[in-house]
C-alpha cells in the first residue's frame, strides 16, 4: 500500500538518521582496527593487507556524510551489510593482534580460512553498492571498484604457509616424549614466533589465560600443550616456569584482584610477581634478585625493561622499596609468596658456579673414570638449565668436549656429543662449537658411534645448523651420507632425528644436490610407504624442498612416485593432500610428461575434490595443476 507524503518524509528522516549512525559506527570500527598495533608473525602480512583496505574506505565515509537528504533505504541496507562484514574482520584482526602466538601458529590453516571468509563477506558487500541511488562520485566509485577487485584476488591468493614453522610445530606437538633435540627446535620456534623476550612471554601468558577462559574447560589437552610449550620458551629465556592457569600465587592474586590491587611498582617487570628481594641495576630499574640473576646468567648484559646496555652487572638492594612492600603486606594481610620446586619443597637456588669449573678441568684428566664422570655430569647440568650452558662455555668447556668426541670409549663419546647438543641450544655457543672444529668430529660419531650417540649426533647437527653458515659446513664435511644412512637404517627415534636434520640442511640450496647424491630419495620414498612411522608429512616436506633441483627431479620423477603422490591426494589426510599436491605442481611445472603420468593415475578426479574441499593452500595447488592440464590439452 502506498505511503502518504507525511509517512514518506518521516521515513526518509529515519533513514538519514540511520545512515548517520551507521557511518559513525563504521568509522569507529576502522579507527579501532588501526589502533590494534602489531600483528602475530604468522598472520602479519594478511593483517596489514586487510587494514590497508579498511583505510581505503575512509573517502567513502566522508562522501556519505555530505550526501544530501533524504538517504534511500537501500543505502541503509547496504551500510548495514558492510558494517557486519567489517565487524567480522575486526574480530579476526583483534585475534591476530592480541591472541596467543602459539595458538595462532598452531591453527594457521583455520585462521587463514577465516581470512578467506572475511574477504568473501567484504567482497559480497561491495557486490551490491547502490552507486546511482546514493549519488556517489565517480572518483570514489573507481576507488571502491579497485578495492573490490583486490578483495576478490585476496580471497583466492591468501597463503602464509611457512613450511619450516609448520614442520617445527608438527614435531613439538607430536605425541613423542620430550627429547633433547626438541630444545633446539623450541629455540628456533621462540625466535620465529617472537617469544624470546621477557616482555613478549609475559604478554603471551596473559593471552593464553584469555584463550583458556574462552574455551571454558573445553579442548583441555590442546590448551595444556600450548602451556607446556610456553614454559619451554620461558626456560630458554631464563624465566621461571609457571602453570599459567593453576599457579597458586596467580590464583590468589586473581581471587583478590577485585578488592586488593598490588601496586604496580611492587611487581617485578620480569615475572610480574610481587618482589621479596628487590634490587636495582645500573639503568635504575628494580627487579626481583632471583629473576635478574637468571637473566644475567642467560648471557644477557642489558636491562630487560629498557633494553639499554648495562655498565656492569652489580646489584644494589632496594631497601626502601622492600620496606614499603613489607609494610603494605602487613597492612593488607597479604603473605609474600614462596617458590617451590618440582618435589614440593621450598626451592633453594643451586649454584653451579663452583662446580662447573672443576668439572671442566676434569674433562682433561689423565684418569679415564674421572673424565667419564665429569662429561656425564656436564651433560646432565646442561640438559635443561640455560645458565649452566653459558657457564660451561665461559669456563672453557667446549674445546675439551670436542676432543672427547674422538675418544675410543663409546660412553664418553656419547656423553660428549650429547653435552655439545645441549650446549648448542644457547645461540652464542653454536659458533663456538663450530669454530672448535666440532662438525667433522660429530659427523664421525654419527658414522661410527653407538646407537644413542648417532641419534644425538643427528640432533646436534640439526641444532647447530640453525646458523646458515653451519648448514654449508655440514654439507662440505660430508655430513649427508651418515644422516641418510641413519634415515634408512636407524631406530624410529633415529629416523626422526635424521629427517629433522635433513630438512633443516636442505633449506640450503647447495645441500640439495649433496642430499640427492647421498641417496636421500630412496629412504624418503620408504617413509611414504611405511605409514606406521608417522613421518609422511616430513618426507613430503623434504621432497618439496628438493624437487626444485634438476638432479632431484630425475630421481623423484618415477612413475611409481607419481602414483604414490596421486594415492595421497586420493585418500591421505588434509595435510598429506596439501603436501602431495605441492610436490606434484613443482614436477608438472617443470615437465609436461609428469602431468600426463599423473592423469594416467586418475589425478583429475582427486584434484577436483581437493579444489572443493581441500585446505586453503591445497585448493590453490590443485587449481594451478588443473590450469597446467588445461593448457597442455590446448597444445
Amino acid at each position: 500500500m502506498a505511503r502518504t507524503e507525511e509517512e514518506r518524509v518521516v521515513g526518509n528522516e529515519s533513514s538519514s538518521d540511520e545512515k548517520n549512525d551507521l557511518v559513525e559506527e563504521i568509522q569507529q570500527v576502522i579507527e579501532s582496527v588501526v589502533q590494534f598495533g602489531d600483528y602475530r608473525r604468522t598472520q602479519r602480512k594478511e593483517s596489514h593487507n586487510l587494514v590497508r583496505r579498511f583505510k581505503l574506505m575512509l573517502p567513502l565515509l566522508e562522501e556519505l556524510r555530505d550526501l544530501p537528504q533524504p538517504f534511500p533505504e537501500i543505502g541503509v541496507a547496504w551500510l548495514t551489510k558492510l558494517k557486519d562484514a567489517l565487524l567480522l574482520a575486526k574480530d579476526l584482526l583483534k585475534l591476530c593482534s592480541q591472541g596467543s602466538k602459539i595458538h595462532l601458529s598452531l591453527e594457521t590453516e583455520a585462521v587463514m580460512i577465516t581470512f578467506r571468509k572475511v574477504y568473501e563477506k567484504l567482497s559480497q558487500a561491495f557486490d551490491g553498492v547502490p552507486f546511482d541511488e546514493l549519488g556517489i562520485s565517480d572518483e570514489v566509485k573507481e576507488q571502491l571498484d579497485l578495492m573490490h577487485v583486490q578483495l576478490r584476488r585476496a580471497r583466492r591468493r591468501t597463503d602464509t604457509q611457512d613450511i619450516e614453522l609448520a614442520m617445527d610445530m608438527m614435531v613439538v606437538f607430536s605425541d613423542d616424549d620430550d627429547r633433547n633435540a626438541d630444545s633446539a627446535i623450541i629455540e628456533r620456534l621462540a625466535k620465529k614466533l617472537e617469544l624470546h623476550s621477557v616482555e613478549d612471554l609475559n604478554i603471551e601468558t596473559l593471552a593464553i589465560r584469555n584463550l583458556a577462559a574462552e574455551r571454558k574447560g573445553q579442548q583441555t589437552e590442546s590448551t595444556q600443550k600450548i602451556i607446556d610449550l610456553l614454559n619451554k620458551f620461558k626456560r630458554i629465556a631464563g624465566m621461571e616456569e609457571t602453570s599459567v592457569l593453576d599457579d597458586p600465587v596467580v590464583s590468589k592474586m586473581l581471587e583478590r584482584c577485585t578488592s586488593l590491587v598490588i601496586p604496580h611498582e611492587f611487581l617485578c617487570p620480569i615475572t610480574l610477581e610481587i618482589m621479596t628481594d628487590p634490587v636495582i641495576v645500573t639503568s635504575g630499574q628494580t627487579y626481583e634478585r632471583e629473576s635478574i640473576e637468571k637473566w644475567f646468567q642467560s648471557n644477557h648484559n642489558t636491562c630487560p625493561k629498557t633494553r639499554q646496555p648495562l655498565e656492569h652487572l652489580s646489584l644494589a638492594p632496594n631497601c626502601a622499596l622492600k620496606s614499603l612492600i613489607e609494610e603494605w603486606c602487613e597492612n593488607n594481610n597479604f603473605k609474600l609468596p614462596k617458590k617451590y620446586n618440582s618435589s614440593g619443597k621450598e626451592s633453594c637456588p643451586i649454584d653451579s658456579k663452583e662446580e662447573i669449573p672443576a668439572l671442566v678441568e676434569s674433562l682433561s684428566s689423565i684418569h679415564l673414570e674421572e673424565q667419564r664422570k665429569a662429561v656425564e655430569k656436564i651433560r646432565m647440568l646442561s640438559k635443561e638449565n640455560p645458565e649452566n650452558r653459558v657457564l660451561v662455555a665461559d669456563h672453557g668447556g667446549i674445546p675439551p668436549l670436542v676432543q672427547l668426541l674422538s675418544y675410543p670409549d663409546s660412553k664418553i663419546q656419547e656423553h660428549a656429543v650429547t653435552a655439545l647438543l645441549n650446549l648448542s641450544i644457547d645461540e652464542g655457543n653454536k659458533s663456538l662449537i663450530s669454530t672448535e672444529g666440532a662438525i667433522p668430529a660429530i659427523i664421525e660419531v654419527l658414522e661410527n658411534g653407538s646407537c644413542v650417540a648417532k641419534e644425538n649426533s643427528a640432533a646436534a647437527l640439526f641444532s647447530l645448523s640453525m646458523l646458515d653458515e653451519i648448514k654449508e659446513i655440514v654439507g662440505q664435511s660430508n655430513g649427508f651420507p651418515p644422516l641418510v644412512d641413519l634415515l634408512r637404517n636407524g631406530t624410529i627415534r633415529g629416523k626422526k632425528d635424521a629427517v629433522t636434520a635433513l630438512f633443516n640442511l636442505c633449506i640450503n640450496h647447495a645441500n640439495k644436490g649433496r642430499a640427492i647424491r647421498a641417496g636421500i630419495v630412496t629412504p624418503l620414498l620408504q617413509l611414504l610407504k611405511d605409514t606406521n612411522l608417522g613421518m609422511i608429512d616430513e618426507a613430503l616436506s623434504i621432497l618439496l624442498l628438493l624437487v626444485s633441483n634438476s638432479e632431484a627431479r630425475q630421481e623423484i620423477g618415477q612413475l611409481s612416485f607419481i602414483e604414490t603422490l596421486v594415492d595421497f591426494m586420493r585418500e591421505g589426510s588434509p595435510k598429506n593432500k596439501e603436501c602431495a599436491a605441492s610436490v606434484l605442481l613443482e614436477l608438472c611445472s617443470s615437465n609436461s610428461s609428469f602431468t600426463l603420468a599423473a592423469l594416467q593415475f586418475g589425478v583429475y578426479e582427486y584434484l577436483m575434490e581437493i579444489k572443493q574441499n581441500g585446505t586453503n593452500r591445497a585448493q590453490r595447488k590443485a587449481i594451478a595443476i588443473l590450469d597446467l592440464i588445461s593448457r597442455s590439452e590446448q597444445i
